[in-house]
């Protein structure tokens, strides 16, 4: 097993992480999450290098978890959004987990020793009792803690509701609850997540008495400062019907020359030495 967090940091995975992983990494596997929420009824591009995470976490032996966000959803994450989402029905968030999971399932294998694990939180948000969540869950977080959080900083102008000022907590329960049921020590996002990842392991520390783990990649933007995953038609989606074939494979070709080397180490299982020779040819 190689060292995994110099691997990732070498193809520019690694934005931050908490202390200690490095060392863990070394010891053993680790089983890692990653959280979807579903939010259309399709990933893009820009959740690709998550996704591309947890590929290689399992092909260096380590189990991978993708969460589907259907609890989750309900609620709504505020990073990285300057205004509150829209509250989606049952139904469609339903629908849209129902298909990311299927997508989620064409870039891990789920067999062998470390088979992936598909897994969606509606399963046991849904029937938390609210005074049971406020005894457990919100006893341990104090309002100072969570006004500290950039994704709560942010939004101090423009309003937030509490729905959404309380997701920190609702993702930080599903760290605690996958660590309870799958053995999980690691949660895996973009670096808009690391408030609720830190709030995760927070949580875990507070009713397990034990060490978890958080490591986030950066937010990709290409050499002009634009953000990854844009085109002129908009996202550049997974799904064939949302995004033509021609058109994702456009999106790719028309890389600016300054990005293909990133994208070459976080796209593509290519070795770090094919892909130095491709860029000196």
């Amino acid at each position: 097993m190689s060292d995994l967090l110099e691997l990732l940091g070498a193809r520019g995975f690694v934005q931050d992480a908490t202390p200690g992983l490095a060392e863990r990494l070394r010891a053993g596997p680790i089983t890692a999450y990653v959280g979807f929420d579903p939010t259309s009824e399709s990933l893009h591009v820009g959740n690709l290098v998550p996704v591309m995470g947890l590929a290689w976490l399992q092909r260096e032996g380590h189990t991978p978890i993708a969460l589907v966000g259907g609890g989750t959803g309900m609620v709504g994450d505020p990073s990285g959004k300057r205004s509150e989402r829209p509250v989606m029905d049952l139904e469609q968030i339903d629908r849209n987990a129902q298909r990311i999971g299927r997508q989620l399932s064409r870039f891990l294998s789920f067999e062998g020793a470390n088979a992936a694990r598909l897994r969606n939180n509606a399963d046991w948000l849904r029937d938390i009792r609210l005074m049971d969540f406020l005894r457990d869950t919100g006893k341990h977080f104090t309002v100072s803690y969570m006004l500290q959080k950039e994704s709560v900083q942010s939004r101090m102008e423009t309003g937030i509701s509490f729905t959404e000022f309380s997701y920190m907590l609702v993702q930080a329960y599903d760290f605690w609850h996958l660590v309870r049921t799958e053995g999980c020590e690691l949660q895996l996002g973009g670096s808009d997540q690391w408030g609720n990842i830190t709030a995760g392991s927070y949580l875990v520390d507070k009713r397990e008495r034990r060490d978890v783990h958080g490591l986030v990649f950066p937010l990709i933007t290409t050499a002009t400062g634009a953000k990854f995953g844009k085109s002129e038609v908009g996202n550049i989606w997974l799904d064939p019907e949302k995004t033509s074939p021609y058109h994702f494979y456009q999106f790719w070709i028309n890389t600016d020359d300054r990005d293909v080397d990133r994208h070459l180490k976080l796209f593509t299982f290519l070795r770090l030495d094919r892909i130095a020779a491709t860029m000196d040819e």
